[in-house]
């Protein structure tokens, strides 16, 4: 007797729960094995469909939560609904020059001609992928102080922590996370000597405070090599490095990017 075996073609969404949680500043990936999925659209955001960095069946989406987000649930277009809770950040209080603290007229502007720059390489990047492989710190330090704590300056609450500090004496060699094109490198007020690369569809790595800078803007660097010495340029209490990324124009917590990224190449 033959025997017809029936096999029912259901949506190809692999994340088998109905319910995703993710705190506000940090990463979600989510994975398909759709051929052309259509791209989520969350938070006034439109997040696309990139190659899976190891399996090419699968695409992925890189989906960035603003430090500012509230908790909310938002439905996924059927895919179920992500739930964004607010973070356990903590408060901590740094003493710094009134002048960096409190800048003149002239240095406000220079801010905020900065701010816009910056922006500006954010909003246009590379549709290419430079990476390929896992990224990785860009020196081994102790952490300082984590992504998301509130920033008390000399007694005033000024912004919030947006990207992660290392201990570095001046002068300790800072690598990049991983293979890009360098789009800034630069001195500027607040972040002082800095160093910004592009990896690709929509990744930026921020390297803050540096001593030396030892790229220019347009050089394309791989993973592990030298960019920069750490210093205490800008707007700092004392010489470390500030390490951030940028992920669809959205600063989220550098380490746990790295780590929903690189668990990726495990698959």
């Amino acid at each position: 007797m033959l025997r017809m075996v029936c096999i029912l073609l259901l949506p190809l969404w692999l994340l088998a729960q109905s319910e995703y949680v993710v705190e506000n500043g940090k990463t979600i990936i989510l994975e398909t094995l759709e051929t052309n999925p259509q791209p989520l659209k969350i938070l006034n955001k439109t997040y696309i469909w990139v190659a899976h960095p190891k399996n090419p069946a699968k695409k992925i989406s890189l989906i960035s939560i603003p430090y500012r987000t509230k908790s909310i649930s938002i439905p996924l277009e059927n895919r179920g609904i992500l739930k964004i809770k607010e973070g356990d950040y903590k408060k901590e209080e740094i003493y710094a020059s009134p002048a960096k603290v409190k800048p003149n007229k002239e240095n406000q502007e220079r801010i905020q001609r900065e701010y816009k720059e910056a922006q500006g390489i954010y909003a246009v990047y590379s549709k290419a992928r430079y990476w390929r492989e896992p990224f990785i710190y860009p020196i081994k330090s102790k952490i300082t102080s984590a992504y998301g704590n509130a920033r008390v300056f000399n007694g005033e609450v000024s912004s919030y922590h947006s990207g992660t500090d290392f201990r570095a004496v001046i002068g300790t060699p800072i690598h990049a996370s991983n293979n890009g094109k360098v789009v800034l490198a630069k001195e500027r007020f607040l972040a002082g000597n800095s160093v910004v690369i592009d990896h690709g569809e929509g990744i930026f790595s921020m390297y803050y405070h540096c001593s030396v800078l030892k790229v220019k803007a347009g050089d394309r660097v791989k993973k592990g090599d030298l960019i920069a010495l750490s210093g205490d340029s800008g707007r700092v209490s004392g010489p470390h490095l500030h390490f951030g990324f940028s992920v669809q124009e959205v600063q989220i917590d550098p380490l746990d990017f790295i780590s929903q990224v690189n668990i990726l190449f495990e698959d």
